[in-house]
């Protein structure tokens, strides 16, 4: 299970997606959730299963890859579908004891489980198709605006880009810690709750040690590489936007502007 989570990875290419903007990656996130967010009908989000296809093909990301990201929610996703399944009023279809299932339930709980779906896959093509370092420069670049009210922008960026950049070896580092523990005879998956909880103490333990011992190493790092913040720090890579980039942002606009207009003809 913990291997099937890919948030934090990052998948070399040179597809088109890889080598626009990371700013424009970032503003085009929001688009895709703003647009996404206004589909009510089959129409619209026809339209954005279309768009999030299209995204994927383009970044040449491996499909099963997307998948494996799903897997870890995949209990949200059961459970906002059976919630919106039975707690919907409208037609009734089939009555399992004091619980209804309507046709408007079975509608929404279809559009709502695509909706999920959709913006998992379609964020995590972000990280999927950005180096972290890359995503480190844009999103300061971004939020550039706000260092004129003294927020520390660059500090944010940093912090943000090395927590999505140790997730995924956080995570080995716990895989490793469980196998070792279940090669001692360590049993996780037996018990009620409050055993299995007792259980994890021994994951815990040693795994907040080693992220501890992990951010000493890489302060270290930064200190002896006369890392002091932002100020006066240059880019070995400056970005600067291209044709593509310019296309990408216009098509987010109309993405929203045309996926607004379906919202209001009720499509």
């Amino acid at each position: 299970m913990l291997k099937d989570i890919t948030l934090g990875q990052y998948f070399p290419g040179d597809s088109v997606v890889h080598r626009l903007d990371p700013r424009v990656k970032l503003v085009w996130v929001v688009f895709y959730i703003a647009a996404l967010f206004q589909a009510t009908g089959l129409a619209s989000y026809g339209v954005m299963v279309l768009v999030t296809a299209g995204c994927v093909g383009l970044s040449h990301v491996p499909p099963k890859a997307l998948v494996k990201g799903l897997k870890p929610i995949l209990i949200i996703i059961v459970l906002t579908a059976v919630l919106n399944l039975f707690y919907t009023v409208g037609t009734p279809v089939v009555q399992i004891w004091k619980l209804t299932i309507t046709y408007e339930g079975i509608a929404r709980a279809f559009f709502m489980v695509i909706r999920i779906v959709m913006l998992i896959c379609g964020t995590f093509l972000l990280t999927y198709t950005t180096a972290p370092v890359a995503l480190t420069d844009g999103l300061e670049l971004l939020l550039g605006p706000l260092k004129k009210l003294r927020v520390p922008v660059h500090e944010m960026s940093m912090m943000m880009s090395m927590a999505l950049r140790f997730i995924p070896t956080l995570i080995e580092e716990t895989d490793k810690i469980m196998s070792a523990q279940k090669a001692r005879g360590a049993d996780f998956e037996s018990g009620n709750l409050l055993q299995r909880a007792k259980a994890l103490l021994p994951i815990l333990v040693p795994l907040f040690v080693s992220a501890f011992r992990r951010a000493d190493e890489l302060a270290v790092a930064m200190e002896s590489r006369c890392y002091h913040g932002g100020e006066g720090r240059t880019r070995m890579k400056q970005l600067k936007f291209a044709g593509a980039d310019y296309a990408a942002l216009a098509l987010g606009v109309l993405l929203v502007a045309g996926m607004i207009g379906l919202r209001v003809m009720g499509l």
